[in-house]
């Protein structure tokens, strides 16, 4: 099942303005259960033409001026999502069974176009009958685009271990 771009109605009702803080975690519960799904493709749906989707390798580092497991902008976005849906990729194939949970939702930053929470992600992966917990902070900045949708225009994930050695992810966290 896909969750349409159309069916955030129910969340945004086409208001304008920045979203509120309980749109923005609607819209990452929306986020979370696609990608639990591999529903990459309306996934890159979700985002603005110069959102940032990053994986930082340090805590508390300039992720901008640093080395990063991920620092996508539309472009690697969509090679990355067709890479996944190949088939070809080792870390892929077989696709991981993987099961979100965000919460402790903090609102960081708003202003009249955005709001940025701070949330814990708890991800759980199955595969090749081992389980693996990758507990994260992210950092979400969210906006609502002309037509009342939302749209992340920054995700952040910093994994709990950040800046130990990281092995076959094979799925965007």
């Amino acid at each position: 099942m896909s969750i349409d771009l159309e069916e955030q109605s129910d969340v945004t009702d086409k208001q304008t303005g920045a979203p509120t803080f309980e749109e923005a975690i609607a819209f990452i519960w929306v986020e979370a259960d696609m990608l639990d799904r591999l529903d990459y493709r309306p996934w890159l749906k979700l985002w603005t033409e110069t959102g940032q989707y990053i994986i930082p390798v340090e805590r508390d580092a300039d992720y901008i001026d640093t080395l990063n497991i991920v620092y996508d902008d539309k472009d690697m976005r969509e090679a990355r999502v067709k890479r996944l849906l190949s088939g070809f990729s080792m870390s892929s194939a077989p696709p991981a069974r993987t099961v979100r949970t965000v919460s402790r939702f903090v609102t960081e930053a708003r202003d009249d176009t955005s709001i940025t929470l701070r949330a814990a992600q708890m991800l759980a992966e199955y595969k090749y009958g081992h389980m693996r917990m990758l507990p994260a902070d992210t950092r979400y900045r969210i906006v609502r685009a002309g037509d009342g949708t939302l749209r992340f225009d920054e995700k952040v994930v910093t994994l709990i271990n950040a800046d130990d050695y990281q092995f076959g992810i094979g799925y965007l966290l």
